[in-house]
Parts: structure tokens; C-alpha cells; sequence
């Protein structure tokens, strides 16, 4: 899946927290959404001197479709989206980066098929 690809995706299913997520789905939907926020928070600066209200406004914006990326991608692994509850905690943040960059499983698993033979 490519860059174009899994905006479109994500952004397609963007309260959808059942199935699966590939790696490249999650990461490239991920650097997309910090690429937002964080040129939000240029334009924000440089046009209202206030770079945090705007990067805030694309946060809330995108909260929804990356907690559903990122819990499709934990279903993936065979994990729950519940997991992402760990992202409280500094180690919970780090074992969560292992997970979502993890290979998922191969087989259906309790999430449904693998995310490349799921029909587009």
C-alpha cells in the first residue's frame, strides 16, 4: 500500500474499529497525520502567532481516524484495540511501537482475513 493509498483507507473507514490494518496502511496514514499537524502548527504560527490552536484543531480532527488505524493495526497482531490504553504509561508507548511495527499474522485470525486479501 502506498502513501496515496492509505489515506484514502484510513480516511474511508475512519470510525471503523473492526478488521485489520497492514503496516504500511498504519505508518504511511501515520506520518500523513503528523505531517498535518505539525504544518497546522506552521501555518498557525506564522498566520495567528498562535502555533498550538491550530495543530490543536488538526489533532481533534484526526483523533478518531488514527485510534481506528492504530486499533485495526493491534488486530492485526492478534492484539485488542484496548491495548492502546498502554499509551498512558512511557513503557506502554514503546511496547505499542513494537506491536503496530510487528509483521501481523498471516492467517484469518478473530479480526478477520490478512488486510491484502481483503477485498478493496
Amino acid at each position: 500500500m502506498n502513501f496515496g493509498q492509505a489515506i484514502q483507507t484510513c480516511m474511508g473507514k475512519y470510525t471503523t474499529f473492526d478488521g485489520r490494518a497492514s503496516r504500511s496502511e498504519f505508518w504511511w496514514f501515520y506520518l500523513f497525520t503528523v505531517l498535518i499537524v505539525w504544518g497546522a502548527s506552521v501555518v498557525g504560527g506564522a498566520v495567528f502567532g498562535d502555533p498550538a490552536g491550530l495543530s490543536l484543531l488538526a489533532n481533534i480532527i484526526f483523533l478518531l481516524p488514527i485510534l481506528a488505524a492504530a486499533t485495526r493495526r493491534l488486530h492485526d497482531t492478534g492484539r485488542s484495540g484496548w491495548w492502546q490504553l498502554l499509551s498512558i504509561t512511557v513503557i506502554g508507548i514503546i511496547l505499542l511501537i513494537v506491536w503496530w511495527a510487528s509483521e501481523g499474522h498471516g492467517e484469518e485470525n478473530d479480526h478477520g482475513p490478512p488486510p491484502e486479501s481483503m477485498p478493496a
